[in-house]
């Protein structure tokens, strides 16, 4: 009987509904922390390009060689691509003698197209943590009640019961329980943490595409005075 409860020999035990339950939590419970480890990764790599961009932004460089610079780069990501993405619209605006509201209006547009898809690429796979962490206990706690039901139909079939008949059974029912924990805890803490991370980027994202604007709206009122004068 100690061999037969061990993880190994509950599993072999079990119905084969009870493990296909078990089969497909340790894969969402294989993936989600597959995804845990690429988004943190991901989001580690976002951060430390957004602090080296601001240190460079705002220690007074040339707005034109930092485009430049940064656009010369290939698969540009994060502060980087956006002030890239609306500095090309703020010279091509300005190109085209359009009015200092339309190249700041343009701008920001741009910018706002290319935030959207980091903030997109940030929030890559969170969705399938969000359910994971969502629908694993369910789906523990419905091999758990089969492997009970099947538990009790067969006690049901012997003249006299005992506990160690039934412990098995009911024993192998309660692994797939512990394993939808086992999948959906980590899932629901990595969500929140990297959900609030997402966040605080986009609101970054957010303020520097505001500080930025001013800044070209700036530089477009002082060029259109002095091609006035």
């Amino acid at each position: 009987m100690e061999s037969d409860l061990t993880f190994i020999g509950l599993f072999l035990q079990a119905s084969f509904v009870v493990q296909l339950v078990m089969l497909l939590l340790m894969g969402v419970s294989v993936a989600s922390w597959t995804f845990i480890f690429q988004r943190t990764k991901a989001l580690k790599a976002a951060q430390s390009e957004m602090r080296q961009f601001e240190d460079k932004f705002w220690s007074g460089a040339d707005l034109n060689r930092l485009y430049q610079e940064l656009s010369a780069r290939s698969n540009l990501t994060g502060m980087s691509a956006i002030f890239c993405a609306g500095f090309k619209e703020f010279v091509r605006l300005r190109k085209g003698n359009t009015a200092v509201n339309g190249i700041v209006d343009g701008t920001y547009r741009a910018m706002r197209v290319r935030m959207s898809r980091e903030v997109e690429g940030l929030e890559n796979h969170l969705p399938f943590l969000a359910t994971a962490g969502s629908i694993s206990p369910y789906i523990g706690l419905f091999g758990t009640v089969w492997g009970i039901m099947n538990a009790f139909i067969a006690l049901g079939e012997v003249q006299q019961a005992t506990l160690a008949m039934v412990a098995p059974g009911i024993a192998e029912a309660l692994i797939a329980t512990a394993i939808g924990l086992f999948a959906a805890i980590p899932a629901v803490i990595a969500y929140n943490r990297f959900s609030n991370k997402v966040e605080k980027m986009e609101n970054n994202y957010g303020n520097f595409m505001e500080e930025f604007s001013a800044i070209l709206h700036r530089q477009a009122v002082a060029a259109q005075h002095q091609q006035a004068s």
